[in-house]
């Protein structure tokens, strides 16, 4: 009854062998996946800010450095999902090696990634959708396309009455759209994200090739500009310099959360042990690749200091006198965030399945439809909850509570490969993490970093969730684990 027992290994593989869910992704599915996670709208948003306020023309060299933040970790993953080929993630990967207490206190703290971040994206979608549909002369009203807050303060800023009521039409209207995509199968969401993915690729190429001809060398001049020391939302913070640079790259560093969720996917692919490695890796280098180019490109393109923080690609375009860039830049920035909305509600469904097979969630979590193998019913409450959130809650805030859950995600499968490879150094391992005790240290270290910038605020709501998540373990989850089961 210990905290700390392990799930022993030979019980992820009995969990493997008896697994219903279809497993129908290739390398190149998982790869997809693990895109449309991570190129979504903050392509089309943080590299202006990161650019304008911190880092200049040297932002390439920002997520360069968080790009290589992000391998520790994604290498510690890949080495994980070779051994322990199972839905679970992090949570599953902590079971096996670090303790059941932990594993839990990982897996409750990924609702934050996966659920909470699903619900920023959607008000995320709704604002580029309202967006796009200006460009056609189609405007929404304010109370049917924002929450109450966010609608008051817009109707101040324009000079209208304050609505009496709002209701974010939009953002509910496509979680329910992504929530029947994934009941319907892994199939279909899979074609669901080809698709978008090769239309954002399409359109960060075009991004990438066109802008190359609108491009100034002088607008990279100083390349990293000069250090100062500057207030921003009433903390003092580096701008430029080097200092400037690493601070930018705990901005960037967000945009690449999401890589992850390939993990998730391990139950469903047809060769968990080799191909979930290396789509996990293949998709990280990909985007950092595309996201250095866009960089340069974007502070070629207009001087840093003259970058539009809230649009910076379109605005880049349109200085350059190739408005009519404008309709696709905002289309593939829509397009973008619907793949990332799928990506983070299937992995969290996949969680959340993995932790009621331990017995450590209530089986409503692990049923699955007869006829399309999902887990349904999960499915719809987590749909159900993003969409009411989404549509009535102002969560500008609460972005920063998503990247907290991924940082302790990230940290601990660190630490837990390095424990896994020193206690079992005899389990078969297709893919191992180069340098592990290197590697694993550092990406701790590099997550730990991150974590110290974040605003005092989301400390403390961390720490009441996370307080929260234990009540709930000693409640329910540890009288009700599987492993209460198992002969001592």
């Amino acid at each position: 009854m210990s905290i700390w027992r392990l799930k022993p290994v030979s019980a992820f593989e009995a969990d493997m062998k008896k697994s219903d869910l279809n497993r129908v992704l290739t390398k190149w599915g998982l790869t997809s996946l693990g895109i449309g996670a991570i190129i979504g709208g903050g392509i089309f948003t943080l590299t202006g800010i990161a650019a304008h306020d911190y880092a200049g023309p040297a932002l390439a060299l920002s997520f360069v450095i968080a790009g290589i933040g992000c391998l520790f970790a994604s290498l510690c993953y890949a080495e994980f999902a070779s051994v322990l080929p199972v839905e679970g993630s992090a949570y599953a990967y902590a079971y096996g090696t670090v303790g059941e207490i932990f594993a839990w206190f990982i897996g409750w703290n990924l609702i934050l990634e996966y659920m909470m971040g699903a619900t920023t994206v959607a008000v995320a979608w709704s604002g580029y959708f309202v967006k796009l549909l200006h460009l056609f002369g189609i405007d929404f009203p304010l109370w049917l396309c924002n929450d109450l807050a966010t609608a008051t303060e817009k109707a101040a800023k324009l000079g209208e009455e304050a609505p009496s009521f709002a209701f974010n039409l939009p953002a509910f209207l496509i979680t329910w759209v992504v929530t029947w995509i994934l009941v319907k199968g892994i199939k279909e969401a899979a074609k669901t994200n080809n698709i978008i993915v090769i239309i954002k690729i399409a359109v960060v190429l075009f991004v990438i090739i066109v802008g190359a001809f609108y491009i100034k060398t002088e607008n990279w001049q100083p390349f990293i500009p000069e250090a100062k020391s500057v207030m921003i939302d009433g903390v003092e913070k580096i701008s430029f310099g080097y200092g400037g640079v690493l601070t930018a790259a705990t901005i960037v560093f967000f945009a690449y959360i999401g890589f992850d969720a390939v993990s998730t996917q391990a139950g469903e692919a047809i060769n968990p042990k080799k191909d979930v490695p290396f789509a996990i890796v293949a998709s990280l280098v990909i985007c950092t690749v595309l996201y250095i180019l866009v960089s340069l490109v974007l502070t070629g393109m207009v001087k840093y200091d003259m970058l539009d923080k809230s649009a910076p690609v379109a605005s880049a375009f349109s200085e350059n006198g190739i408005s009519w860039a404008v309709f696709i830049i905002t289309l593939a920035a829509t397009a973008g965030l619907t793949s990332v909305m799928l990506v983070m509600m299937l992995g969290q469904t996949r969680i959340f399945l993995g932790m009621a097979k331990d017995g450590l969630l209530p089986g409503f979590f692990k049923t699955l439809h007869p006829k399309f193998k999902t887990p349904h019913k999960s499915t719809f409450l987590v749909g159900g909850i993003i969409s009411l959130v989404a549509a009535f809650t102002p969560i500008d805030k609460v972005s920063e509570m998503c990247s907290m859950g991924t940082l302790l995600a990230f940290a601990m499968v660190c630490i837990a490969v390095m424990i896994l490879r020193y206690k079992k150094p005899e389990l078969e391992r297709p893919y191992r993490t180069p340098a592990v005790y290197l590697v694993g240290t550092l990406g701790v270290l590099f997550n730990l970093f991150l974590m110290y910038f974040v605003r005092i605020d989301t400390w403390k709501a961390f720490i009441v969730w996370g307080t929260l998540g234990i009540i709930v373990y000693f409640v329910y989850g540890k009288r009700k684990s599987n492993l209460n089961n198992l002969p001592e």
